[in-house]
């Protein structure tokens, strides 16, 4: 199972929220590339990156930290948050992005998605909240199941999937082991857990559940889950 930490960006800074609310922004450190060095000195192969401003803003938001992170670490970078075109797809690409996090476009241009999967590295992210998609940086909620839309990429190219609860993202309350099953069985993709992960208890029951990958936010800022034993049993199952 891979592990991918991750690095959430607001104004410059690397920060963890709690159920998407930007007012609940924890700042964790000033220079956000010097957490993924630290990743990298831990034995990680990716970093998970989401500019949250360009969330809500449609548009990249946080280009300067996202490119000192790529000058400074070796890692494999993948990148959400505010991409709506091509134009910002091949920017990202060009600066060494590796692949890049397709969200709320995806429910509202599926076509879209599909043609740029068809070219490009591309992750679908789907946010749910009750198992219904949250979009636009979770603002918003629509009126589509989480399940439908992981259906609608199944054979298209999309490289992987990336499953949040919203209402566990930032809570480290336990990871939604049943609803990113759900998603993994709909699409038949690789599928990434995320949202809620506390402990070491969450990495094995995901093993035990054959997902794919998680993503380890607070859990690792706030000390309750030591990253390099977690990548060491990630990677002797």
């Amino acid at each position: 199972m891979t592990i991918l930490p991750a690095i959430d960006l607001k104004d410059g800074k690397a920060v963890r929220l709690s159920k998407g609310l930007m007012e609940s922004a924890k700042i964790y450190s000033n220079e956000p590339w010097q957490v993924a060095k630290k990743f990298e000195e831990l034995g990680s192969e990716w970093v998970h990156l989401v500019d949250l401003n360009g969330a809500f803003a449609g548009k990249p938001e946080n280009l300067e930290q996202i490119k000192k992170i790529r000058e400074n670490c070796n890692l494999k970078l993948e990148l959400g948050g505010g991409i709506r075109d091509e134009e910002t797809i091949k920017m990202y690409l060009d600066l060494g992005i590796d692949r890049l996090i397709l969200g709320s476009i995806a429910v509202k241009n599926a076509q879209f998605v599909k043609n740029m999967a068809a070219k490009y590295p591309i992750v679908v992210g789907i946010d749910a909240i009750d198992g219904m998609v949250a979009v636009e940086g979770w603002a918003e909620t629509s009126n589509m199941k989480a399940t439908d839309l992981a259906r609608e990429f199944a054979a298209c190219g999309v490289q992987a999937i990336i499953c949040t609860d919203v209402g566990r993202d930032g809570m480290m309350t336990g990871v939604n082991i049943e609803f990113t099953k759900e998603i993994q069985e709909a699409s038949g993709l690789e599928t990434i857990a995320s949202g809620g992960l506390k402990d070491m208890s969450d990495i094995n029951g995901l093993i035990d559940a054959n997902i794919d990958g998680t993503i380890v936010g607070k859990a690792f800022y706030e000390g309750t889950l030591d990253l390099e034993i977690a990548f060491r049993v990630a990677n002797a199952k």
